[in-house]
């Protein structure tokens, strides 16, 4: 199966604070906010929406292809992910720009503050999937907002089923952006906050999605996911971590492990069972990428939480 991932190309920067960001917020002043954290880790990792849901497809077999943009720092970073089995041709190179940048503050209840400096992907809707030959399924993963609608479009007159996954964009989008986005996708994914944001912004519930799309996946941390469709609801329990390391890049993994069920053509429960332990992966450890598996041990761990794979 052919499988075009696009999202964001950057590099994290992640930062742990000994303490609770709650504790120091104060609702009388929050229409004043200036406050500063003394992290006691940091951490450069590889990163990126894109490159996060690619690897964890790589990792499961798959050969996806990396659409996106991506600075003049780039290259060591290329040479990583093609050893690890993603097709970066597709992958545009911004003289002059760096690559954008995650800077992501973690407490001690895994609660996030986080900015993020664009760089190279402000050059996204320089790409076209009119350019990149058949396509079996692609995800348009948050990403530079004239660009993931940009290839809505294109996967809509193109007939490409796509994943629409607006992720932090969320909160950048307005109600009419969104609903674009979503009209015409095979699959909406997003989690409980960011469902919320969608309802508030365009006045979609659930079945209005669903008049739009095939499919709705809405993800609730620890809580593990729900699977949508206009005649089924289908809940799926998160695999319990051996440790909790940090959750940047979960949902991403999550996201790879669901589109590998779908590659498989495994029924949606499946698909959601492979999401949910390739989340459980990831948030044992640092970072997006910085974990690794075989099919084999996968698929031990698959089966000891959920049994045999059903197709």
């Amino acid at each position: 199966m052919t499988i075009i991932v696009t999202g964001s190309i950057a590099f994290d920067y992640l930062m742990s604070f000994p303490g609770r960001f709650t504790e120091h917020l104060m609702p009388e002043h929050v229409q004043r906010v200036s406050l500063s954290f003394l992290v006691d880790s940091m951490d450069k990792r590889r990163g990126g929406c894109g490159p996060n849901i690619a690897y964890t497809l790589a990792l499961l077999g798959e050969r996806p292809r990396l659409m996106a943009t991506a600075g003049q720092d780039f290259p060591e970073y290329r040479q990583w992910l093609e050893a690890a089995g993603v097709d970066t041709s597709l992958v545009l190179d911004v003289p002059g720009k760096f690559t954008a940048s995650f800077f992501c503050s973690t407490d001690q209840e895994n609660n996030q503050i986080a900015s993020f400096y664009t760089g190279a992907m402000a050059n996204a809707p320089e790409l076209s999937f009119r350019s990149v030959g058949d396509v079996d399924l692609a995800i348009i993963s948050p990403n530079d907002p004239t660009a993931m609608l940009q290839y809505a479009d294109e996967c809509r007159v193109l007939d490409i089923p796509f994943i629409f996954d607006p992720g932090q964009q969320c909160a950048r989008m307005d109600g009419p952006a969104l609903a674009e986005g979503i009209t015409g996708a095979h699959m909406v994914i997003c989690n409980d906050y960011e469902f919320e944001l969608i309802r508030q912004k365009t006045g979609m519930s659930e079945p209005d999605i669903l008049n739009q799309a095939a499919l709705l996946v809405i993800t609730r941390g620890e809580e593990g996911c729900t699977i949508l469709t206009r005649g089924d609801r289908i809940n799926v329990p998160a695999v319990p971590p051996a440790r909790i390391v940090d959750p940047t890049g979960v949902g991403d993994a999550f996201r790879g492990g669901f589109m590998k069920g779908l590659a498989m053509e495994a029924s949606l429960e499946v698909c959601g069972q492979l999401g949910s332990v390739a989340a459980t992966y990831a948030l044992e450890h640092l970072g997006g990428t910085n974990h690794a598996y075989t099919w084999e041990e996968f698929a031990e761990r698959y089966e000891q939480n959920f049994g045999a794979m059903k197709g």
